[in-house]
């Protein structure tokens, strides 16, 4: 006889980014203790996730509540799934707040509920192999991650495995126990309880994943809020019906209940399957197409949290230098580390309220002030100089200006930048490991493939609106050159005028060291909806070995997770009309090296001044290929909101400095 065992978990979170905190009651009255009561009146095997901050939230509300979840619990009637303190995107912070994150969740776990979880829900299913080690540390033995992405992007899994628990691996020998959630079904969960499919409609659905041997599949594992209640995201959210979609829910598990052919388990259950034939494999949940997946469609994506929204870009910088001046503290207390995982919260970047986030933003404010954490800047003086042609007064390094191009040589870099196009790097040089060009432009007409038709520069930016033309910095332009006050540098500093405002753009160039420091300056108003990305790198395809491309960096973890390059892929591929980019790189240690196994450049940038995420680019022309890094500070999706001066954090400082001894190479 077919049959399938079906498990289900509930995801609360009282700091659901559009319900007011005035509402919060209101949720916990229509969502939260209907729930609790479906799983008294039918004995049902559900797991129940809550972050530590939302436990403390609904006890100061309804403490009775919480007595009644604790119940259950110890009652074997629901067992409780963790996720840490707050819902932070953990691919996008440094590896100690994610550890900070589980420790000070945990606590209030068992300070409230008397009780260690051992499964982990990955907070918004944004995954990197990196965090791995902080969850067995934290003491979990299983996490509970989204199938359809990964699988996306493996596609050579046996489709098989979606039904059986298996292993998440990383890089550096650690692996824990993998339970499978599924957004197709909490999907058609969704759809069932918002009365948009029938009952026998949604059985069908249940039924195509029928075998002749057991299987285990995730009924459910989302969302709670979106029952008998409309958080007000979308103007596309379901009608409120007549009939509540708790009692609907209660119908389901009635009728799965009375169906010989489904077994409902707890989730935890899963993980008796782990020997079963088509489980316990080690899979690697991520790829160099996409590093840190995340659930659902694909407009989903880690850039989400990092720069869309109202302003994630200046929040999470914000962020980033309230982290740099708690390491500095020698006795940073546990609710310094409490607070910033709070402002970290992924709640703060989607779809908020105007309420809410200037709640927010002064919340965000007081915390840094508290720390007299500064913004990173580029010294005035830097981009303050005229833009005349002016004769450089060097002590050492050589210069010359033929035609459009401007050479600096020092003794280990030789740099040519084209005047014609806003001092685009034509070609870079380091003289101590190659004497080959390892970056530069690749001219209209390299590849004899008219897709790649293009003239690919790098050290430029471009900017992309809907509807409109786009903006780069690939003007003509006058440069100014002069040696650093220290003599240390020679610098390159250029005013390039863009219809968007000024850009300031400045070029230093070690004389000793193997390193070049690129830094941007934006005189503009603000940035509109669109995508900014700066700082490209475009890689000469001949100074390297195809066959051993890579690209390496940190996503929330202790140690860097290095991506081979396979089949062509594009982070910044645009996913709709609406969704500019479609994946991204952390970069949550501050660098990306990309090249071959034998030679890569290391780029590093400071997320205290400006907090990028990294988006590659691998296409394979024919004997060739193209391989590029960018920087982004602004994609667009449907959280992305126009800006104003009161709304964000730092309104007249747009800058960033992209490149911190940067392009320094070194021996694979």
């Amino acid at each position: 006889m077919q049959s399938l065992s079906l498990y289900a978990f509930f995801h609360i979170n009282i700091c659901f980014s559009s319900i007011e905190v005035e509402q919060r009651k209101e949720v916990i009255r229509k969502c939260y203790w209907p729930l609790l009561r479906l799983a008294r009146k039918l004995v049902l095997p559900i797991g129940i996730e809550l972050t530590g901050y939302t436990l403390e939230s609904i006890a100061e509300i309804d403490s009775s509540w919480v007595d009644e979840l604790r119940n259950l619990i110890n009652e074997g009637v629901c067992e409780f799934i963790g996720s840490g303190y707050s819902q932070i995107i953990g691919p996008l912070v440094p590896a100690q707040v994610n550890i900070k994150n589980l420790s000070i969740g945990n606590d209030i776990y068992k300070k409230i509920l008397g009780t260690h979880p051992t499964v982990a829900l990955v907070n918004e299913q944004a995954y990197s192999s990196g965090l791995i080690r902080h969850y067995l540390d934290a003491g979990y033995r299983a996490i509970v991650m989204e199938w359809d992405n990964p699988a996306r992007s493996n596609p050579e899994w046996d489709p098989d495995w979606r039904y059986y628990p298996q292993y998440a691996c990383d890089q550096h020998g650690n692996r824990i126990a993998l339970i499978w959630n599924n957004s197709i079904s909490f999907q058609k969960f969704q759809r069932y309880s918002h009365n948009e499919i029938e009952l026998n409609e949604y059985l069908k659905y249940l039924a195509t994943h029928f075998s002749d041997t057991r299987r285990v599949f995730p009924l459910y594992g989302n969302d709670v809020e979106i029952f008998d209640f409309r958080p007000g995201r979308f103007q596309t959210e379901a009608f409120l019906g007549d009939m509540s979609e708790w009692a609907r829910i209660e119908n389901l598990f009635k009728k799965l209940a009375d169906d010989s052919r489904f077994e409902l388990i707890f989730p935890s259950d899963v993980l008796k399957m782990l020997k079963h034939a088509n489980g316990g494999n080690s899979l690697h949940l991520e790829s160099s197409e996409c590093p840190t997946p995340v659930k659902k469609q694909g407009k989903y994506n880690i850039t989400r949290w990092a720069v869309t929204g109202r302003d994630d870009l200046r929040i999470n910088t914000t962020c980033w230098r309230i982290y740099n001046a708690l390491g500095k503290k020698s006795q940073a207390s546990m609710n310094d580390w409490k607070e910033l995982c709070y402002l970290w919260s992924s709640d703060f970047r989607t779809h908020i309220t105007r309420k809410r986030w200037e709640a927010y933003c002064k919340r965000l404010k007081a915390f840094e002030k508290k720390f007299k954490s500064k913004k990173t800047e580029p010294p005035p003086s830097d981009f303050s100089h005229s833009n005349e042609l002016q004769s450089p007064s060097l002590n050492t390094g050589k210069i010359d200006q033929q035609g459009k191009y401007l050479t600096i040589e020092t003794d280990s870099i030789r740099i040519r930048l084209n005047c014609r196009r806003g001092l685009a790097i034509d070609s870079l040089w380091f003289k101590n490991v190659s004497q080959n060009p390892l970056i530069g432009t690749l001219p209209h007409g390299y590849y004899d493939d008219i897709s790649l038709g293009a003239d690919f520069y790098s050290g430029h930016l471009i900017f992309e609106t809907p509807g409109k033309p786009k903006v780069t910095d690939l003007n003509p332009v006058k440069p100014l050159v002069y040696d650093t006050d220290d003599g240390a540098s020679i610098v390159v500093s250029v005013r390039v005028p863009t219809i968007m405002g000024d850009v300031h753009k400045l070029y230093s160039i070690s004389k000793k060291k193997s390193e070049v420091k690129l830094s941007y300056q934006l005189d503009w108003d603000d940035i509109p909806i669109g995508s900014l990305r700066l700082g490209h790198i475009t890689l000469i395809p001949s100074s390297f070995d195809r066959h051993s491309l890579f690209y390496r960096s940190h996503n929330g973890g202790m140690q860097p997770e290095t991506f081979p390059l396979k089949d062509p892929f594009d982070h910044g591929s645009t996913v709709s009309f609406l969704v500019s980019g479609a994946s991204a790189v952390g970069m949550t240690e501050k660098n990306i090296e990309i090249g071959d196994n034998g030679l890569f450049l290391s780029l590093r940038v400071d997320k205290a001044a400006e907090a990028p995420i990294g988006m590659l680019t691998y296409r394979i022309a024919k004997d060739n290929y193209f391989y590029r890094l960018a920087l982004s500070i602004s994609e667009m999706d449907d959280t992305s909101r126009l800006k104003s001066p009161c709304e964000m954090i730092n309104p007249t400082i747009l800058s960033l400095t992209l490149f911190s001894e940067a392009f320094n190479v070194k021996r694979g």
